[in-house]
């Protein structure tokens, strides 16, 4: 029983404080969409990966050609040889898939190039929200963008457009 009260005071304690508090949202996406330069960023690394790709897709169709040679020939050729175009084969795949992580990998080149284009512009959002919540004392200001979970958002308290303004657009 003294669970149960002690629950039930700490769950009343709580509600209090939390309607002390000042709550507010935004959503990173559609600030990031109504930003130009955000825009050119997002599509300066799409033709980067495009061309990335192309130059991945061209090498992987040269090793599935140089396996289905490797494949129609090799009744004709000696052991040695046939070794010979396995080993040719093999590093030309270690080097297609060193290639794929140095493109693509964690710390790959897009990935660079996105941490160069794009940290600058959600750091600039990041300050502005940040100014926005000291200046009007809110306890928390949250994302509804992405893997958020903000089954109801009223519009009074959508900061979004407030974040472009500090920003200098619109």
């Amino acid at each position: 029983m003294k669970k149960f009260i002690l629950s039930i005071a700490v769950i009343f304690s709580v509600t209090l404080f939390a309607n002390a508090q000042k709550y507010a949202f935004i959503d990173s996406e559609y600030i990031m969409e109504n930003i130009p330069s955000f825009n050119a960023a997002q599509e300066q690394l799409n033709q980067l990966s495009s061309q990335y790709q192309k130059e991945l897709e061209s090498m992987h169709a040269e090793i599935e050609q140089m396996y289905q040679d490797f494949q129609a020939e090799s009744v004709l050729l000696s052991e040695d040889m046939k070794r010979k175009r396995e080993d040719v084969i093999i590093t030309k795949e270690k080097d297609y898939k060193t290639l794929q992580r140095k493109y693509f990998g964690p710390s790959g080149d897009l990935f660079k190039k996105r941490q160069g284009l794009i940290k600058p512009i959600q750091d600039d959002i990041f300050n502005a929200v940040q100014e926005i919540a000291t200046d009007g004392s809110y306890a928390v200001i949250f994302d509804k963008a992405g893997d958020a979970t903000l089954f109801y958002t009223n519009p009074r308290y959508d900061l979004s457009d407030e974040v472009l303004r500090k920003l200098g657009y619109k």
